[in-house]
């Protein structure tokens, strides 16, 4: 019955859909009860009824129709605020409220006794005053909100993988439509609400949308994934069945209130600062006035009496009031927070030119009071593009940079030894090989993946296809705490092979046998063992990212066990090569020069993160470089003793990062900036100073715990942001000098004058102020061309005193 209270309308039947977008959203929405899936025929059930394959995805022709009919992904946004709405607010100013009551007492009183136009001049001027603040004021937060709008909407250009046509491939969240076939992997954010197709040991963190911080395991049998959720662990494919605001995240977002945009904590003690002066100047502004007002009091009694009382009398009072008032505009310096503002937006804008995208407006100065970088190897200070560049196979350690090398590898491995490496690299891999529209093959994944699967393609492409059939029955996808990848296959002639790779030290650690020269398994010895122990450190010594792969055959596996830990057979040990980026040398240079520690904190070999340490000269003579492990190890006196000295951290868990961070902060008071790419190195991006996220490698989670977003993923780019965090810290301490300067001369001038001769410079007797300062009795025919005081003789003419 629940089914058929959903109203097909006639555009949905006309497109051949049979299925309402507000019932799919109803049913991907209900995690706890698939009745109304099973109803529908499941997930295959739903494919057919929203024209989707499950193989092919959805044609490209399709895609206005489908977001006319069913929605586009994006979120109901609040209209932008117009520059009206903006002039009310800084009409709401407390200080210019009084203004505008002054000007319009200044206004009746000035008509009364001087008449038109004449009497409308004090009034007015306050007025133009008033209204130029306004304008000022309400301009800058009007282009600051336009500037904020833009940055927001190119932190939203994130791009996932779908399959449309038959092709994989890249495009926008937003361009995602019901029915796509969404690819998923470790650290992305479900962009939209949808249904499993098929995956491996998929884990999904609903924390921002149900509150439990435990992650939820995602199968066929429990099909329903949430835009919002981030993905803890494993791969998939999801088709997509609610996009934008009929997504549960789009329902919670579209409940949620603008809070604004959060001031900056330098923004907060400024205007502590500001208070403090308006403070000051309300007392000064009371202590003026009531002098002002005693001196009158005590002249007109001595002259004429207390109780004789004229217009003119009533306007001095109300001029005495004025003075006060502006004593007060004057010593507040309301132009400190604007200041702030405009230099970061500025600032911001800029450091998009440099490739580099704030995402919180305190970056940009928290970014220029860092004194030490933990910053990420790859991608971040090497150039992210990785290959194969030596191999050990069957006792054999070969250079396979070219052709002409690989082709030497063949000749002299066997050909059942390679045709086993060939089939663990093509058939245990995180990559794909995709054509582009273009018809060119491209290697999607992450760096070491794809370096592996190219060598591969290199040595045997033919094989690709084959090996790439073959039926996976379990697969466990590589992750930082076990730091290797597993899989099971099912041979075609029958039994099955388990192949793992990983970290050598983890997966010599589970090999019993090896491979040699003929392709026959035999024993590693404890002396065999050491020699790939002795080759994993020569090629470490290289700067070589190294990684082995390992092999077993299995007679049978069931649904209900686990993929093996022992018993593997050593394949092969890969040297894989990553090149230090061009002018990181440079740059960290200049971060030493300008007083900033940069520290590599990464899950390499330690030998192949000395090396890189070293290149880029990060790693000094007086620097140590330590394992992850050894930092809990320590004692609270001994991590004191050593932080200061610790230049590289190698072999780093998640929390090892989190610790260092911590520690540096809490022990040496450090403003720590770090650098991630990563699910695993959130934590750590939370708890720093300021988080550096990197927009090409980086995942999704990274970029949300992130202050900042390197679009190039170059340490070039992070001494960009540190310079320009300076440079604001600069511009703003210059305004802060200038406008306190003249803020407490103007008082204390003001206050002094006031007390001394009962004349206040910010009075209609300015000019009479000024020929008393000359000495002269003259009164200053051209005040505003007054410069200086000795040249004041050249304006006057002689007036009787």
């Amino acid at each position: 019955d629940r089914v058929k209270q959903y109203h097909l309308t006639h555009e949905l039947i006309e497109e051949g859909f049979s299925i309402s977008p507000d019932e799919l959203a109803e049913i991907t929405g209900m995690r706890e009860d698939s009745t109304i899936l099973k109803l529908h025929g499941g997930t295959s059930g739903i494919s057919r009824k929203i024209k989707a394959s499950l193989q092919d995805g959805i044609n490209e022709t399709e895609i206005t129709t489908r977001q006319k009919l069913y929605g586009t992904n994006k979120h109901a946004e609040k209209p932008a605020r117009s520059f009206w709405m903006f002039v009310w607010d800084a009409l709401h100013d407390l200080t210019l409220n009084i203004l505008i009551v002054c000007a319009l007492v200044s206004l009746v009183v000035g008509l009364a006794t001087e008449g038109w136009p004449k009497g409308i001049y004090d009034g007015l001027g306050i007025m133009l005053s008033i209204l130029l603040v306004v304008l000022v004021t309400a301009s800058s937060d009007y282009k600051q909100s336009r500037k904020f709008m833009e940055l927001d909407h190119e932190k939203q250009k994130i791009y996932v993988l779908v399959t449309r046509d038959k092709k994989t491939k890249k495009v926008l969240i937003h361009d995602l439509v019901v029915g796509d076939i969404l690819h998923l992997s470790i650290g992305d954010v479900v962009p939209a609400d949808g249904l499993f197709i098929s995956g491996y040991c998929l884990l999904v963190d609903e924390s921002s949308l149900s509150g439990e911080s435990e992650p939820i395991q995602v199968s066929e049998e429990k099909p329903f994934l949430h835009g919002g959720s981030k993905v803890v662990d494993g791969t998939a494919k999801m088709l997509v069945t609610a996009v934008g605001s009929r997504t549960e995240w789009g329902k919670i977002m579209g409940t949620l209130s603008d809070s604004g945009v959060d001031e900056t904590p330098l923004q907060v003690k400024l205007n502590g600062v500001a208070t403090i002066i308006g403070q000051i100047g309300l007392v000064f502004a009371i202590l003026t006035f009531v002098v002002l007002l005693g001196r009158f009091l005590v002249n007109k009694g001595m002259a004429v009496g207390l109780m004789n009382w004229s217009a003119n009398d009533a306007l001095t009072i109300v001029n005495y009031f004025a003075i006060a008032v502006t004593i007060i505009v004057v010593a507040v310096p309301e132009g400190l927070p604007l200041a702030v503002t405009l230099s970061l937006a500025f600032a911001m804008k800029k450091l998009m030119n440099d490739k580099a995208l704030v995402r919180h407006l305190a970056a940009c100065e928290t970014m220029g009071s860092v004194s030490c970088i933990c910053t990420d190897k790859t991608g971040t200070l090497t150039t992210n593009h990785m290959i194969v560049d030596k191999v050990w196979i069957s006792d054999v350690s070969k250079s396979v940079n070219g052709d002409a090398k690989i082709s030497e590898l063949k000749s002299v491995i066997s050909e059942r030894a390679m045709a086993i490496l060939v089939q663990g690299i093509f058939v245990n891999t995180g990559s794909e090989v995709v054509k582009g529209d273009d018809g060119k093959r491209t290697i999607l994944g992450t760096p070491t993946e794809a370096a592996l699967l190219e060598f591969g393609l290199t040595v045997e492409r033919d094989r690709y296809t084959e090996y790439n059939k073959i039926q996976r029955v379990r697969v466990e996808p590589f992750n930082s705490v076990k730091k290797k990848m597993s899989v099971i296959i099912q041979l075609p002639n029958g039994g099955f092979r388990s192949f793992c790779k990983g970290a050598p030290e983890i997966i010599l650690e589970h090999c019993n046998d090896m491979l040699n020269g003929e392709g026959d398994i035999v024993p590693l010895s404890d002396m065999q063992k050491q020699n790939v122990l002795n080759i994993i450190n020569s090629f470490a010594s290289e700067a070589l990212r190294t990684l082995c792969i390992a092999f077993q055959d299995l007679d049978e596996f069931s649904d209900e066990q686990t993929i093996p830990e022992n018993g593997y057979t050593l394949i092969a040990l890969f040297g894989i090569k990553d090149p230090v980026r061009p002018g990181v040398r440079d740059a960290v240079m200049t971060c030493m020069a300008a007083g900033i520690t940069v520290r590599m904190v990464t899950g390499d070999n330690i030998n192949t993160a000395k090396a890189i340490a070293k290149e880029c000269g990060i790693l000094t003579e007086d620097g140590i470089a330590i394992e992850g492990h050894e930092l809990h190890d320590k004692s609270s006196d001994e991590l004191r003793e050593l932080l200061p000295k610790i230049q590289v951290m190698a072999r780093s868990l998640p929390m090892d990062k989190f610790k260092l961070v911590t520690s540096l902060k809490s022990m040496y008071q450090e403003v720590v900036a770090v650098t991630g790419d990563g699910t695993n190195d959130a934590p750590a991006l939370c708890e720093s100073d300021i988080g550096l996220a990197m927009g090409i490698a980086g995942t999704e989670v990274a970029k949300e715990n992130a202050d900042v977003i390197i679009m190039d993923d170059n340490f070039k780019t992070i001494v960009n942001v540190a310079r320009w965090g300076r440079a604001v810290y600069l511009n703003i301490q210059k305004f802060v000098q200038f406008q306190l300067t003249v803020n407490i001369v103007a008082l204390i001038v003001n206050f002094v004058s006031a007390c001394v001769i009962g004349i206040c410079t910010l009075s209609t007797s300015m000019k009479e102020f000024l020929c008393i300062l000359c000495g002269t009795k003259f009164m200053c025919t051209n005040f505003w061309s007054f410069s200086l005081i000795m040249n004041c003789t050249a304006y006057c003419r002689p007036v009787a005193m």
